[in-house]
């Protein structure tokens, strides 16, 4: 006959804990470096090298002529400062910006806020505002030169058949001196505006439903809903695209150099295309290469400032 010899006091408390072994080191594995290896080595070699070596060239008298580079210093830096043709065309650069910003981001919203409240139409109206950006620039410019032109394009053609001009006076859309940066801004909204379109449009559909309904309820109408519910909602995505389309513009270049060549009279002539005209027309890469740095800073700049301002706004 056996005896039970456990107390009641253990026989409450159990059988005593097991010791936890601590966990061993994890093994660091190398296997996903691979896979990153081949778009470094591309980005290394067609962005950050290009990059450092621009900026050495802004310090050199580095020229396409082939004669040997020598050490300049600060003189390309000072040159560029002193340029007023490099300030005529950071002044058409920002003038380009504050003409196509606004629409490119107000026509966007407007846009997509139609084609989300689509319901039969909305596959034909994503498809009619996004297909002019996916069109190679060549071929949009060559579009809108024809229909600039002064004797036979399509623009002047319908306004001689409304009344507003006369066949003997055509309008000179990019050959006037008022009017070629204006038609170069309609250019390039009717081109781009697709892609902020989208961006608009996929924050749409992300805002759910039940706040709509909920307000409804409360009274709210269609108007109400926009400024208090769908435009709030959508300051993230506001701020995005104006970042995006400002350093967009700031970059303009193929438009400008298709259509207008800088013309006429150098009122279109932009940062970019300066920088292009004394690298590769003037054999001056050194002077060049200080100037794109400028142009990189200043839109540096301007990326931080708005940053800055849209992070307080939300704060």
């Amino acid at each position: 006959m056996t005896t039970d010899t456990t107390t009641p006091q253990e026989a409450t408390e159990g059988p005593p804990p097991r010791m936890s072994t601590p966990p061993s080191p994890k093994r660091r594995s190398w296997t996903g470096l691979w896979f990153v290896l081949p778009f470094t080595a591309v980005y290394a070699l067609f962005l950050v090298w290009p990059t450092v070596l621009g900026l050495y060239y802004s310090f050199t008298d580095k020229s396409l002529t082939g004669r040997p580079v020598s050490w300049v210093g600060w003189e390309n830096w000072a040159e560029t400062f002193g340029d007023e043709r490099a300030w005529d065309a950071l002044w058409n650069t920002a003038v380009f910006t504050l003409y196509s910003t606004p629409p490119l981001v107000i026509l966007a919203i407007v846009f997509a806020l139609l084609v989300n409240r689509a319901r039969k139409m909305g596959w034909f109206l994503r498809m009619a505002f996004f297909a002019p950006f996916v069109i190679p620039v060549s071929v949009v410019t060559m579009i809108w030169i024809w229909m600039y032109q002064p004797d036979g394009g399509l623009i002047n053609h319908y306004l001689q058949m409304l009344g507003v001009q006369s066949a003997e006076t055509p309008t000179l859309w990019l050959q006037d001196e008022g009017r070629a940066m204006w038609s170069v801004v309609i250019t390039t909204v009717w081109w781009t505006i697709g892609f902020n379109f989208l961006l608009f449009l996929a924050a749409l559909q992300t805002i759910p439903k039940d706040v709509y309904e909920a307000s409804a309820i409360d009274g709210a109408n269609s108007w109400q809903q926009l400024w208090r519910i769908t435009l709030p909602l959508l300051k993230r995505t506001t701020a995005l695209v104006i970042v995006l389309q400002l350093i967009a513009s700031l970059r303009i270049f193929d438009q400008m150099y298709l259509m207008t060549g800088g013309g006429p009279n150098r009122t279109t002539e932009v940062a970019i295309h300066y920088i292009y005209i004394a690298g590769f027309e003037g054999y001056r890469i050194g002077y060049a290469s200080a100037l794109s740095y400028v142009l990189f800073v200043l839109i540096l700049i301007v990326s931080i400032v708005q940053f800055r301002l849209f992070s307080r706004k939300e704060d």
